[in-house]
């Protein structure tokens, strides 16, 4: 993989690497990686999907890299994390006092408005304390609206010049970090925002690996997400409404009203058409916020308070007309050529009461990734999970990559293999596959219970339970169950706690690492859960020697986007299913079963308890995407090497 790395670095040829759990695939990326940045005196970005990865680079891989390189690269290479500036705390916001804005009707609520209060002035306090204004370093953490108080995004933000504490500013701080390094470290919204927006966030860089890629199309849909709700439309009149003539804010005020009055009255759900007192409260809401960012003018050699309110106006201004305009362009097209999907959420039944919310979310991201990704830098791409049904395609097409099923044979060259630009714009690629340090097939079982009748609507039948009951019996504990949903996880973790002898922890009952590391110490415990789950535990030892799947982790059939992208490919001639739900559930399926094995050690059983995956069309390509375990549709086979490990472990 190291050398496959640098010969893209040499080329100019993007490279696909998929690279299982235990081969150091961050290691084989960033020491060619380091390598490049040091001779030509460049930065090179690595963006992660997870502040998990993020750590592990910042704070064990770089450190040690850069030790062991210093004598060879003629000097200690350097480092540092970079985030977008909302997650860092902003000294003028705190010190300016941040305006009232509640968007959350909770907050009306005195015990909300009174801890609210109280995580602020934690907030405060810590802003002495700390050296990087980084809110992953703030433990325990606070709520979203308290840390809206006390940040901006880059739209409100002053700029250095202007701001007066702009120099001990920390985003500032962390970015001219980041300017000087050789490896900046990242996340892939970040990089979707440098990639979204007019203006440069990250530095200069010649070339981008991404890890995680498997995640890389979701994180940028929702990085490219649009949301529009009356009270987003009412904070803009608040933060405009002195700084402009009362007739045009009142103007913005009754759009706001007159769309909470449409939202409260539909369902929610994915929007095919657009309904014309929606389409009518949308365009006021686009006109009126027209109005007012012409009334509000463009910036003038104010005092520090009032350009800071003019910024923080103008910036919510924008957001929500600009809003208001995509989704009215969001019904321009035929089914076949949409671009984005419009739906309504509304919680409103919900504990959470939140106010009706629309949403504009791409179809497809490929294009901005070809232009502003891959025809920009030399891109490496990475994770455990990225060959599904067998082939590289399926991501390759989701990321806006040709179809080609080159598999690359790594090999030392010279600088000079960079081809020269070609007439034609076809992005080149190569994928490779560098396999797996496990024995997938001597240490592990994939049991499918074909058997079992089909996964239905009504929750988790009495046969499906009664396997998971005599799986777990048989593993001694030591299970991990992977649920399609959070009601299935509830359901047999309440019907099996009086059936199996074993404590069964279930996802919620308390924070999520707290229940893996009670999960990992002891090994007769089971733990359930859902999607977090499938891709966030990486428990190593006798403590996971089971992995239960209770069915095909299929999108559901209401989800807004991947219904709409599904149906926009059957308009488009395509096959629907296949192209977007069986590649969903495949990247899903690969990326839980890669539960059960996280050191060479390790052995164990996957049942997956939807008998689909033996029985369908579709089972090929599901199975095909899946470590390559041994396997059997007998289910006393799988109990019989359940027992057998569970009396080696003791």
């Amino acid at each position: 993989m190291a050398e496959a790395v640098g010969r893209a670095i040499r080329t100019g040829e993007h490279l696909a690497v998929q690279a299982g759990t235990g081969t150091g695939k961050s290691l084989a990326y960033l020491v060619p990686a380091i390598r490049h940045a040091v001779e030509k005196d460049t930065t090179v970005v690595v963006s992660t999907a997870t502040i998990a990865l993020q750590r592990q680079l910042v704070d064990r891989d770089l450190p040690r890299l850069a030790k062991a390189l210093k004598k060879p690269l003629g000097r200690m290479p350097t480092f540092a994390i970079l985030k977008g500036r909302r997650n860092y705390l902003c000294l003028h916001r705190l010190d300016s006092g941040a305006p009232e804005e509640p968007e959350d009707p909770a907050l009306f609520d005195p015990f909300a408005v009174s801890r609210l209060g109280k995580e602020v002035t934690r907030l405060r306090e810590w802003a002495s304390d700390t050296e990087t204004g980084d809110r992953d370093e703030l433990v325990p953490g606070v709520t979203e609206q308290a840390w809206r108080q006390v940040s901006v995004t880059a739209k409100e933000c002053l700029g250095v010049a202007r701001c007066p504490i702009g120099q001990d500013c920390f985003a500032e701080r962390a970015r001219g970090e980041a300017g000087k390094a050789d490896v900046v470290v990242t996340n892939h919204a970040l990089l979707a925002i440098d990639a979204l927006q007019g203006y440069q966030v990250l530095p200069e860089h010649d070339l981008v690996i991404i890890d995680e890629a498997h995640e890389l199309v979701d994180r940028v849909t929702s990085v490219a997400t649009g949301e529009l709700t009356s009270s987003a439309v009412a904070v803009a009149v608040r933060r405009c409404g002195k700084l402009i003539d009362a007739d045009t804010a009142d103007r913005l005020q009754e759009a706001s009203e007159g769309l909470a009055m449409i939202l409260e009255d539909m369902p929610a759900g994915r929007l095919d058409t657009l309904p014309k007192a929606l389409g009518g409260a949308v365009a006021a809401v686009r006109d009126g916020a027209h109005a007012c960012l012409s009334a509000l003018g463009s910036d003038r050699k104010e005092d520090v308070e009032e350009a800071t309110a003019r910024k923080l106006a103008r910036s919510q201004l924008e957001e929500v007309h600009d809003t208001a305009v995509r989704l009215l362009d969001a019904f321009a097209e035929d089914t076949a050529h949409q671009r984005d999907v419009v739906w309504l959420s509304n919680d409103k039944f919900s504990f959470s009461s939140r106010p009706p919310m629309l949403h504009v979310a791409p179809l497809s991201v490929a294009g901005l990734l070809r232009e502003r990704v891959f025809a920009q830098k030399t891109t490496v791409l990475t994770s455990a999970t990225l060959a599904l049904g067998g082939a590289f395609d399926t991501l390759a097409r989701q990321w806006g990559l040709p179809p080609s099923q080159a598999r690359v044979v790594a090999a030392e060259g010279m600088a000079t293999e960079k081809a020269p630009p070609a007439d034609d714009d076809e992005l080149k690629w190569t994928g490779l596959d560098v396999g797996s340090p496990f024995d997938h097939r001597r240490n592990g079982i994939l049991y499918m219970a074909k058997h079992l009748p089909p996964p239905g609507r009504d929750g988790l039948g009495e046969k499906t339970l009664d396997e998971i009951a005599s799986l777990i019996e048989a593993a001694g504990g030591r299970t991990l169950g992977l649920f399609s949903s959070m009601r299935a996880a509830k359901q047999a973790t309440e019907e099996l706690r009086d059936r199996v002898g074993f404590p069964i922890l279930c996802q919620g009952e308390d924070t999520t690492s707290l229940l893996v590391t009670k999960f990992a110490e002891d090994p007769r415990t089971c733990l359930f859960g859902t999607l977090s789950l499938w891709q966030g535990v990486d428990v190593p030892g006798p403590s996971l020697q089971l992995v239960i799947v209770d069915r095909i982790p299929f999108p559901r059939p209401d989800d807004p986007v991947q219904s709409a992208r599904q149906r926009a490919v059957e308009a488009r001639g395509g096959n629907g299913f296949l192209t977007v739900a069986a590649t969903h559930a495949a990247l899903l399926l690969a990326q839980g079963t890669g539960r059960l094995h996280r050191s060479v050690g390790d052995r164990g059983v996957v049942a997956v308890l939807d008998s689909r995956l033996a029985t369908a069309r579709y089972g090929g390509f599901l199975r095909s995407s899946l470590p390559p375990f041994w396997p059997t549709y007998d289910p006393e086979v799988a109990k019989a090497a359940l027992k057998r490990l569970d009396a080696a472990a003791g």
